[in-house]
């Protein structure tokens, strides 16, 4: 009987995650759009901060290589500082090439999908232009601040440079193939009209072939 109790309640319990989903009729437009803000603006400063403070930090001092060699001379090969030459402020994770650059395309992909919407989300908004320029400045403060952290002989920039202007080509992509859409419904809904008789306006001309002939040769 009390096994009965409990799946009924169970089959009765909410669903907290579907209550949490975005409902246009219940939330307002003005408190998603402060929530979504508070979000960005939380992920921006997160992947800003981890890209000018890498994991693990920086060295903080050249490599020594007179003392590796006596390191050596000793038999002690497995010193860590000894194994690649590094530089003085360069970050320690870069000693792990393809991971470490996992983490820079990530982490730049993340912040310049948080800038993109902090943007969108302020657009016509006031000193928006201001923002604009403080959002730019921010990107181009990021990328001379993990370039300083980054060994100079990698060639791999072109990778992070694509991760930040991937969001940006995403979304104008989107935004071409809804606008090609709504221009072919748009031209198919006017020569609905010109088909039906309700247009007959130069407008008629567009749809070319779409308009049937009269035995005349006329369309109709």
């Amino acid at each position: 009987m009390a096994s009965c109790i409990q799946l009924d309640k169970l089959k009765k319990s909410k669903s907290w995650f579907i209550d949490f989903q975005y409902d246009p009729k219940r939330d307002q437009t003005g408190e998603v759009r402060n929530i979504l803000l508070i979000v960005a603006t939380l992920i921006a400063a997160v992947t800003f901060q981890s890209g000018v403070n890498p994991p693990g930090g920086v060295w903080q001092d050249n490599t020594n290589h007179t003392l590796c060699e006596q390191k050596r001379a000793q038999g002690n090969w497995t010193d860590p500082p000894c194994d690649k030459s590094h530089v003085a402020g360069t970050a320690i994770y870069a000693s792990q090439s393809d991971p470490f650059y996992v983490f820079l395309v990530f982490n730049t992909v993340a912040l310049s999908t948080s800038v993109l919407v902090i943007m969108s989300l302020t657009y016509n908004f006031p000193f928006h232009l201001e923002l604009f320029i403080a959002a730019t400045s921010m990107l181009v403060t990021y990328g001379s601040a993990i370039f300083a952290v980054t060994p100079h002989e990698s060639h791999r920039f072109r990778y992070v440079l694509t991760a930040a202007a991937f969001p940006f080509m995403l979304r104008g992509l989107i935004y071409a193939v809804k606008f090609q859409a709504k221009h072919h419904q748009d031209n198919d809904h006017m020569c609905g009209k010109c088909r039906s008789g309700i247009s007959e306006d130069n407008s008629c001309r567009k749809c070319g072939s779409k308009i049937p002939e009269n035995s005349e040769g006329v369309k109709v």
